[in-house]
């Protein structure tokens, strides 16, 4: 796509996810067994022709300058254009070198790398969102409309509206009204943080909100209502098909889940938009003897099957073993099973060793986790990256087993009731 340059802001901590992004910033969750959040982001770009990018990094970014490198799994590795990865940094236009403020002022902090790209168009994208979209139809309504700023939109239910920014537009789709997440939507037509913006208007609108007081230098918050105010030309560019939020453990959980349907919306196997990433070199998937069974379920390469794995998402390299169980459940790389263990709406995350005849997701009790309630309410347990997880233990619903837990933190136990937390 001609003179488009992509950002995408990937600097996000995830708060929400617990333990899951304690030590990866929210795009580099693994997704789906073998990607990453990020991926379909990226994805999205260069099917669309977009092929310069910068990314904004800033939380835990090692997982993600890891994963992406230089950009050779979406043919990203290119003389003139390509991806960059952008840390706050000081000693020039908008470097203040601190902590982003907000989505607005991540790009700020940037601001010299996006004035020099000889683009006309700013494509403003979320890493953390899970969806296929071609961009270029959206870039392509923008400059028909000779937009200031066009917003993607998705109609969601309207119990669920304060959640999102919120507009409402007239019949010509030019937006007259946007609020922020507000406790009493208007409708339902909620933005899904993609933006097309004017180049020149962009730099504009930054380096006006970075030196007003008392602005949180985001985009829902501040940048969008103040245009809207001056009355702009924004517009609305409606999306149809499959997009997710996966900002909590239960959408999350449910996004992953939703790969496992007969006929998914999000069809991974489409060879017109190919969801790109970084594979690992591992052998393909075992299944080893008469009472090894998968049903309903993703399972990456270099996994080794001897038990039964059911409506579960596996990524590479996890081993499941003879009489174990995994069902409904996200087990993420390099994750051993032990002998005759259950894990039942779960998520596991990398390199954790369940030692045998335990059990994790255990019983009827939904008792919300009491140092967590509002992000452990819904019966899914989790259970941090390298946890050895004693032999013989039952840990029940709702439960956090954090990063790096050994054997001694469960302090002899043989029962984990639901709500507890084991580590910190």
């Amino acid at each position: 796509m001609h003179r488009v340059l992509g950002i995408i802001l990937a600097g996000g901590e995830g708060s929400r996810l617990n333990i899951l992004s304690e030590k990866r910033a929210k795009p580099a969750m693994p997704f789906g067994g073998k990607y990453r959040i990020i991926d379909f982001t990226l994805s999205n770009c260069v099917n669309s022709g977009i092929y310069n990018i910068q990314v904004m990094t800033q939380y835990r970014p090692r997982s993600l300058d890891d994963h992406i490198g230089a950009g050779d799994p979406w043919d990203l590795n290119r003389l003139y254009t390509g991806v960059e990865l952008l840390q706050p940094a000081r000693g020039y236009e908008g470097g203040l070198g601190g902590w982003y403020r907000g989505t607005a002022d991540a790009i700020y902090q940037n601001i010299q790398y996006v004035r020099e790209k000889p683009c006309s168009d700013v494509l403003v994208l979320s890493g953390d969102h899970i969806y296929k979209m071609n961009y270029a139809k959206m870039v392509d309504l923008h400059r028909k409309k000779q937009a200031d700023l066009t917003v993607a939109v998705i109609p969601v239910p309207l119990k669920e509206a304060s959640r999102f920014g919120i507009m409402q537009t007239n019949a010509e789709g030019q937006i007259i009204d946007f609020e922020e997440k507000p406790k009493h939507p208007k409708s339902n037509l909620a933005s899904m943080g993609i933006y097309v913006f004017d180049k020149e208007t962009l730099l504009q609108e930054l380096r006006e909100d970075a030196h007003k007081e008392g602005s949180s230098h985001d985009f829902g918050k501040d940048i969008i209502p103040k245009l809207v105010r001056e009355q702009k030309r924004i517009f609305t560019y409606h999306f149809e098909g499959y997009w997710r939020d996966v900002g909590t453990i239960q959408s999350y959980w449910e996004a992953n889940m939703d790969l496992l349907a007969p006929a998914p919306e999000l069809n991974l196997h489409d060879q017109s938009w190919v969801i790109h990433t970084r594979s690992e070199e591992k052998p393909p998937v075992r299944l080893v003897g008469q009472n090894a069974a998968i049903r309903e379920s993703l399972v990456s390469n270099g996994s080794v099957v001897r038990g039964k794995v059911e409506n579960s998402v596996l990524s590479p390299g996890v081993v499941v073993e003879e009489g174990a169980v995994v069902k409904h459940s996200i087990i993420m790389n390099n994750t051993q099973i032990g002998k005759n263990c259950v894990v039942d709406h779960a998520i596991l995350d990398k390199h954790i060793v369940v030692h045998p005849n335990s059990r994790i997701g255990y019983g009827d009790d939904m008792t919300s986790n009491y140092l967590y309630p509002s992000h452990l309410n819904t019966g899914i347990t989790i259970v941090g990256k390298n946890a050895h997880i004693p032999e013989g233990i039952t840990i029940g619903r709702n439960c956090r087993i954090g990063t790096d837990v050994q054997h001694a933190d469960f302090q002899g136990k043989t029962l984990i009731a639901s709500g507890q937390t084991i580590g910190v």
